[in-house]
């Protein structure tokens, strides 16, 4: 089984006001540097076997610690950009509200088949989502692989691999926390949850307890 840890980029300069940030190239707050760090004393333990990353800025940022950390290079693959949100791009709910309010209305009950106006279709972006963590499964069966990518990407691809309705991907799913750690594990076509927005400072400390109790065992 391929274990792929999904993490969505830290926290960038747009959330303060809740803007849509899909394709638009924004930068890490000094929060978002903060949980790039924690993630990255996560990884230096996480035996990992390689990293890869989405090529727009919030993610690459947030993938540069945890490179330094293992002594790893991420690979930078297309596929695990974000979606990109059409006329919604950079505008906060309220603005999209009062720019097309029936667009977003329809949006708001049904966000793939009415998804922005002008935006990327939900279901292209499963589709290149789960083709890319597949080509990771191949590449490397039986390992662990951090993948730093997007919040409404790894929404799509996880509800199109498990069978869970594409337009009930933002009400199962409300939020991906920055910098939180979701992991699958992958087996040809059977696909696992193994964790959920965990914390990966928490995981790495529970990690500790764990080889400092298997010593003193010992």
């Amino acid at each position: 089984m391929t274990r792929l840890v999904l993490v969505r980029h830290g926290e960038t300069i747009w959330h303060a006001e809740n803007r849509f940030a899909g394709s638009s190239d924004i930068p890490l707050t000094a929060r978002g540097h903060e949980q790039a760090e924690r993630l990255a004393r996560w990884a230096k333990g996480a035996e990992l076997d390689a990293i890869w990353v989405s090529p727009q800025r919030r993610a690459r940022e947030t993938a540069a610690p945890a490179e330094r950390a293992t002594g790893m290079t991420a690979r930078v693959d297309a596929r695990l950009r974000e979606i990109h949100f059409g006329r919604g791009e950079g505008l906060t709910s309220a603005e999209i509200e009062r720019s097309f309010p029936q667009a977003y209305t329809a949006f708001q009950l049904d966000p793939v088949g009415h998804h922005m106006p002008e935006g990327e279709d939900p279901h292209h972006v499963a589709r290149r989502g789960i083709e890319c963590f597949q080509e990771i499964a191949r590449a490397y069966p039986d390992h662990r692989v951090l993948v730093v990518t997007h919040s409404t990407l790894m929404r799509l691809a996880f509800c199109e691999l498990v069978g869970i309705p594409l337009s009930q991907y933002r009400s199962m799913f409300p939020f991906v926390v920055n910098g939180a750690l979701m992991e699958l594990g992958l087996e040809r076509s059977k696909v696992s949850l193994l964790q959920y927005n965990s914390p990966a400072e928490l995981v790495a400390e529970d990690r500790g307890k764990d080889a400092e109790a298997e010593t003193a065992a010992k």
